[in-house]
């Protein structure tokens, strides 16, 4: 791909990158941020604009913010053949469609726009428009009970419908089947019947993509890239594996062992955990059953009565000094700590208070990690905004450089100082990847 393509990806948080390497993902975007995202050799960047953690409201203004400095950017490097990604969610949670329409009033026109949520190396697939996670429908997951996000139905033209409070009727929703992407991958008759079906799809209209197999999507990314050559631009919202399709990459430099030894030698370690959907909580306890582990509980409850209370600066710093004190002495007696926040969801009086209540405790552990970092060789972070805090306060950090993935999913990134970060998402893995990620961190 000619260096001045460009895939443009938001991403809703910072476990998008998940199946991609050798690109930079920014926390900042100001101009000379994206300018000098834009000059990376890679034809991908990533905007890590964590909007799933803000309310509607605040959502949309960091979207429109982002996509005025890229309209900027862009013309200002002189980069006219570029598509953009809306990077939500494989389970399906997220600010759709707000985001999207976001993007379309702020950088169309768009000549229709297209949903795929696939995720193929999770497990998340899509056939005849039911999307699925592991074979079953996802919204028999617990990941469909969210409370912010939560949905009833896995016919994504029903969720469609659903989501935007009937204003798209799951009847004027289509589907791009697996029968017509495999037979686009297979032959050039079928690649042009492709294009010609995308081709007459209408500003404003939305398709959802069947997803099997990665071959599939490959098709539907080049016969993106031939109508955007053409001048027709679609809208794309989509999980990680799209990005693949659009984006073909030669294989990862590094395989696992390599990413582990970018571990800063003979330092120790730091796991953070603040996912609390059920299988993070089964993760949880895998690992803190290694010898060489031990948890520090930041109790949720008692930070929200802080947070409630007549001195919430002063009794929340003393909170802070005291837990920073004992990953002080858990460092210094040769164990790897956990910090991780009580297990559950706290109930609150609104969505607002959540939203708030979520973030302060995700700042609490960044400023805890960011206290740690000079000496540390490795952070593994799970949780999408735990971890976008992590990189952006705790560790403040403008960008970093995507290295690869750990295992499928788990992407290992590496600030300016030379600080590996893993991303772990809290949706991904089986009760035993925390630990082996871990583990394998330690060898170095």
């Amino acid at each position: 791909m000619a260096e001045r393509i460009k895939l443009l990806v938001l991403d809703d948080d910072p476990t998008g990158s998940q199946t991609v390497h050798g690109c930079p993902l920014l926390l900042r975007w100001d101009q000379g941020s994206l300018r000098e995202g834009l000059r990376h050799p890679s034809p991908l960047l990533f905007v890590l604009a964590n909007t799933r953690a803000l309310s509607p409201q605040a959502a949309q203004a960091r979207v429109q913010e982002i996509c005025r400095a890229l309209k900027a950017a862009l013309a200002s490097e002189g980069i006219a053949r570029w598509l953009i990604v809306s990077r939500g969610d494989s389970t399906l949670r997220g600010h759709f469609p707000l985001e999207l329409e976001t993007i379309r009033s702020e950088l169309g026109p768009f000549a229709g726009a297209l949903l795929a949520p696939a995720f193929l190396p999770g497990g998340r697939t899509t056939a005849s428009g039911v999307h699925l996670l592991h074979g079953e429908p996802v919204h028999l997951s617990a990941f469909a009970q969210d409370r912010l996000f939560g949905f009833s139905t896995s016919f994504l033209p029903a969720w469609v419908e659903q989501k935007t409070a009937g204003a798209m009727p799951a009847a004027s929703v289509s589907l791009i089947a697996l029968q017509e992407l495999d037979q686009a991958a297979a032959s050039p008759d079928g690649a042009r019947a492709l294009q010609q079906r995308l081709a007459v799809l209408q500003s404003g209209s939305l398709a959802c993509v069947d997803a099997e197999q990665p071959s599939q999507l490959e098709a539907l990314g080049q016969a993106l890239w031939a109508l955007e050559a053409k001048g027709q631009r679609l809208l794309l919202q989509s999980a990680a594996s799209l990005i693949n399709g659009l984006v073909p990459l030669p294989p990862q430099p590094l395989d696992a062992p390599g990413l582990a030894r970018l571990r800063r030698c003979g330092l120790p370690g730091l796991v953070l955990v603040g996912s609390h959907v059920p299988l993070a909580d089964q993760q949880l306890q895998a690992l803190l059953q290694e010898p060489s582990c031990s948890g520090l509980e930041l109790d949720v409850r008692k930070i929200a009565r802080v947070l409630e209370g007549p001195a919430p600066r002063e009794l929340l710093g003393s909170l802070e000094q005291t837990w920073q004190q004992e990953l002080e002495d858990l460092l210094a007696a040769g164990q790897t700590p956990v910090l991780f926040t009580s297990r559950g969801e706290l109930a609150c009086r609104s969505e607002a208070e959540r939203r708030q209540l979520g973030l302060a405790v995700a700042a609490l552990m960044a400023r805890l990690a960011g206290g740690l970092a000079p000496r540390l060789g490795y952070l593994i972070s799970k949780g999408g905004i735990t971890t976008h805090t992590l990189l952006e306060q705790g560790l403040e950090l403008g960008w970093v450089e995507l290295q690869g993935q750990l295992f499928a999913g788990l992407s290992v990134v590496l600030s300016p100082q030379g600080l590996p970060v893993v991303t772990f998402p809290g949706n991904l893995g089986d009760a035993d990847s925390l630990r082996q990620a871990y583990l394998l961190m330690q060898q170095g």
